[in-house]
């Protein structure tokens, strides 16, 4: 199973993670900003992780964007992300791909997309939203014997990158962007910050049997 990540640029999808209408101020005005909310939406049934831990990854990506967005990278227009609250959505792989088919008009299952803020350059409003298949980060991890958690947190990464202003469009965009996420899992290694994710498998329930049946 080969990764086919994707970054959606049809602005932030909507009703999914109810937002809090926070207002941060622009650098200058009235001291640094706060810290970013995260917005956190567990979509998948058989999905368990610790918000507080999903949080401070995202966190120390915000902290650590000087050393994960190289200055060659930066120079081309990536940068950190802007301020505002960010949502995560980790959802299953048929959620992800319905996603997928509304607003990039692709049914195709994926891993990651991505919703950057709607109007560069303001200073009020969500920083972006990430939407990640938690079913494709284990068939990938089973498939290539990776670690699941390890697996999750990198399309985590992913997402946060293509907000930040990478692409990975064009091989060298793309080799950019992987030694971005090498970057930021080597940090986040080392302050043990991979979020722990485990994911048990779903038992639906059998239909009822059809009347008179």
């Amino acid at each position: 199973m080969a990764r086919k990540r994707k970054a959606g640029n049809a602005g932030p999808a909507r009703a999914r993670i109810p937002r809090s209408g926070a207002r941060l101020p622009a650098p200058g005005a009235g001291g640094s900003a706060p810290r970013r909310i995260v917005r956190i939406h567990n979509g998948h049934p058989g999905l368990s992780l610790q918000r507080r831990e999903v949080t401070a990854l995202i966190r120390l990506l915000d902290a650590r964007a000087a050393e994960i967005l190289a200055a060659p990278a930066r120079a081309g227009g990536i940068r950190a992300l802007p301020p505002g609250e960010l949502s995560l959505a980790l959802l299953t792989a048929p959620a992800l791909a319905r996603l997928h088919d509304t607003f990039m008009g692709d049914a195709s299952p994926t891993d990651v997309i991505t919703f950057p803020r709607p109007a560069a350059g303001a200073w009020v409003g969500p920083a972006g939203e990430i939407c990640v298949s938690a079913d494709a980060a284990r068939g990938f991890a089973a498939a290539h014997r990776r670690d699941f958690s390890e697996e999750l947190a990198l399309y985590i990464v992913h997402g946060w990158l293509h907000l930040a202003g990478h692409d990975d469009r064009d091989p060298a965009a793309r080799k950019r962007m992987r030694a971005a996420e090498d970057r930021a899992l080597r940090l986040a290694r080392a302050a043990g910050r991979i979020p722990r994710f485990t994911l048990a498998a779903v038992v639906r329930s059998p239909a009822p049997p059809a009347p008179g049946g």
